[in-house]
């Protein structure tokens, strides 16, 4: 399932959802519009259909779930938002695990980028530039600033426009045909719009790469290359083009504001690389390919004497995947031997011991890997897995309750914390634990149906019981925006 089909119903949305509007911003200052969307659709309210488009994508669409892509795209994310007006804000952001070039911006802060993207940059500020272009969009809070200009559309009418552009996800044509018959203004309305929102989005996008030290130059560049090799797609362009089209004078426009900053010396981190040659091997056919693509790439940055970590990090990954070990351990010797404390390494190391069911060795990585890098999520949840595997679900258990307790938690947590639960003998946990984790990928009736069944379960202390209740009170809460958004 893939989510590509969301741009093509939120571009459709927009084209014919829009008046035109102009926005009188500085070219070097953020423009401030205060909080007059909120108007129409509260900032709660997008917080709220934010986390149900996000269920939605969970439930739908193949989300990439490796902690180490989801702490780098995280961090990426909140380096620009620091940089931003909405510094206070809650982002969500998330990596989709296709090769097409994609990028966009959900209310309430959500944010997803495919795996596309991080292939074809050729640099970290390339990558950060289509990041920053969506953390803009949402700054400036246009999808609201769309439902305002529509004076005449009432509260469920405008549920309605949302519900049938998350719609698009699961059934663009469906999607497309319930935008179309709601909203029903001219599109030449909506591509002005479109192109203001655009326009806008590359300068605040801009001014948050040189505020979080990335080259400015990275979103113009990424864009140039994709408007010069448009011609090449003969119709199957990718659906960035088609949702965030790219004009002469757009390009041109943003080019001009790049180069008002000076030129400074930025190099890709590492962790960009490494996670980079990740999503490659993800994005490959099958393990085979992987290995032979990876191979070819150590073999080519070991003649250029430039990218040999990377590439041989993504070469053992691949191995790995593949099931061939020994080779796999050799690789992983070598960067080893080049960075020993590196957390991707060890984490590496430690999941090629864990596939060949040598657990007491990964546990031991793990446990290194604690005193140098304490509650570190990727760790933390390749931890908790192995210690399941190895049959010590006691103890998943107790690391996971510790990391929750003051940690932010995800669907992955619950179910593993469920699982755990479950094979220590708590039942009544595991239940809770299990309902959670329905709600957050988007099966959120299912989770009300588990909850119900656990509270029918003998045995609950008074805490397990408030518990129960109020989640479930906040499930049926949400169950009911869900409908009223046609999910």
């Amino acid at each position: 399932m893939r989510v590509s089909s969301f741009l093509t119903a939120l571009g459709l949305s927009l084209l014919f959802s829009m008046q035109n509007v102009h926005a009188d911003v500085s070219a070097m200052d953020l423009p401030d519009f205060g909080d007059s969307a909120g108007s129409v659709i509260s900032p709660e309210m997008e917080r709220r259909i934010g986390e149900a488009f996000m269920r939605h994508v969970r439930k739908n669409a193949s989300v990439v779930s490796d902690p180490e892509v989801q702490s780098y795209i995280r961090s990426l994310g909140y380096r620009l938002v620091s940089n931003s007006e909405d510094a206070g804000k809650d982002y969500t952001f998330f990596v989709v695990n296709d090769p097409m070039i994609n990028a966009f911006a959900a209310p309430g802060g959500v944010i997803g980028i495919n795996s596309g993207v991080f292939i074809n940059a050729r640099s970290e500020s390339e990558l950060a530039g289509v990041v920053a272009h969506e953390v803009a969009h949402v700054t400036q809070r246009h999808m609201a600033r769309m439902f305002e200009m529509q004076e005449k559309m009432s509260m469920p009418m405008l549920a309605a426009l949302v519900g049938s552009i998350l719609l698009g996800i699961a059934n663009p044509q469906a999607g497309q045909a319930a935008i179309t018959a709601i909203a029903g203004v001219q599109a030449q309305y909506g591509i002005n719009f479109t192109r203001a929102n655009e326009e806008e989005a590359d300068r605040i996008g801009i001014q948050l790469l040189a505020r979080s030290e990335f080259d400015p130059r990275g979103m113009t560049g990424f864009f140039e290359r994709l408007q010069q090799n448009s011609r090449f797609y003969q119709g199957n362009a990718p659906e960035y083009l088609r949702t965030h089209p790219l004009t002469t004078s757009r390009i041109a426009d943003a080019k001009s504001r790049a180069e008002q900053y000076p030129v400074v010396d930025v190099h890709d981190s590492e962790s960009f690389e490494l996670v980079r040659m990740k999503l490659i091997v993800r994005t490959e056919k099958n393990t085979r390919d992987a290995v032979s693509k990876l191979g070819e790439m150590l073999k080519q940055a070991q003649a250029d004497n430039r990218g040999v970590i990377p590439a041989r990090y993504g070469y053992a990954i691949a191995l790995t995947d593949a099931k061939r070990f020994r080779e796999a351990k050799e690789q992983l010797g070598y960067l080893l031997e080049y960075e020993n404390e590196k957390p991707a390494f060890l984490l590496a190391a430690a999941r090629l011991e864990a596939a060949q069911q040598n657990y007491r060795s990964a546990l031991e990585i793990y446990e290194k890997m604690q005193e140098l890098y304490p509650n570190y999520r990727p760790l933390i949840m390749a931890w908790a897995k192995t210690l399941l595997a190895a049959g010590q679900p006691a103890k998943a258990r107790d690391l996971l309750r510790k990391y929750g307790r003051s940690h932010e938690t995800d669907h992955q947590y619950y179910e593993l914390l469920a699982q755990a639960e479950g094979m220590a003998g708590n039942e009544a946990e595991s239940g809770i634990a299990k309902a959670h984790h329905f709600y957050l990928i988007g099966d959120t009736q299912l989770a009300i149906e588990r909850l119900k069944h656990t509270q029918r379960q003998q045995g609950l202390d008074y805490y397990q019981q408030q518990r129960i209740e109020s989640r479930l009170d906040h499930y049926m809460h949400e169950r009911q925006l869900e409908r009223e958004l046609q999910l």
